[in-house]
């Protein structure tokens, strides 16, 4: 394992991001599952686990809030809801976390459903500001992390407590994407939701 929290190109204390999230506050199957892995982890050093309400699936960068004018971030909030509003609700299965050198985490399956949805909001970002000025890269893998390592050090004992869970794979619904303006101060993301996208069901209510 790794530091995770080395700081990558941009950040620093006090920086802030607007990203597409998806979040998780209103999931308590899936904040069940992550419970049943977090109990053993709980008991080794080198990792932080990550609280319920700050559970999140990563998607696609926008930019640092101090270099994106509040007109930009407005169109492409209004572009967003106009190509996600054509996508339907998904149903995602969490399973056994896996190891990565800098996290635990669950990988969500159908994955190409998922991607579908991060392709309309890099669309969108695309219809504002060009292709070309799209962050990022088109290759993803959808997951959510349960914990961060915070030191350098054996995978082993992270996967051993893994394996010692013994939990059914959870399904949840999700219904809409998260705008977020995220920090990572303090060894956890957090943010404040800018604007909640809803997919077509939920826009229809």
């Amino acid at each position: 394992m790794r530091d995770h929290w080395w700081w990558r190109p941009g950040w620093r204390v006090g920086r802030r991001m607007y990203t597409f999230h998806t979040t998780f506050q209103d999931q308590p199957a899936l904040h069940r599952l992550v419970a049943a892995y977090q109990a053993p982890l709980s008991a080794l050093n080198g990792l932080d686990l990550i609280p319920y309400q700050w559970l999140h699936l990563t998607m696609q960068g926008i930019g640092f809030t101090d270099e994106v004018s509040d007109a930009d971030i407005a169109a492409i909030t209004k572009a967003a809801t106009a190509r996600l509003e054509s996508i339907e609700p998904v149903e995602l299965t969490f399973n056994r976390p896996v190891t990565d050198p800098e996290a635990l985490q669950c990988h969500v399956q159908p994955a190409d459903e998922m991607r579908g949805i991060r392709r309309a909001v890099r669309q969108a970002i695309a219809d504002v500001w060009g292709a070309e000025r799209v962050p990022d890269s088109d290759q993803w893998t959808p997951h959510v992390s349960i914990a961060y390592s915070n030191s350098d050090g054996p995978i082993e004992p992270y996967a051993k407590a893994l394996d010692s869970v013994q939990a059914e794979p959870v399904t949840i619904t999700v219904r809409s994407v998260q705008l977020i303006v995220l920090d990572r101060d303090e060894h956890v993301y957090r943010w404040t939701t800018k604007a909640n996208i809803p997919l077509r069901a939920a826009a229809a209510e």
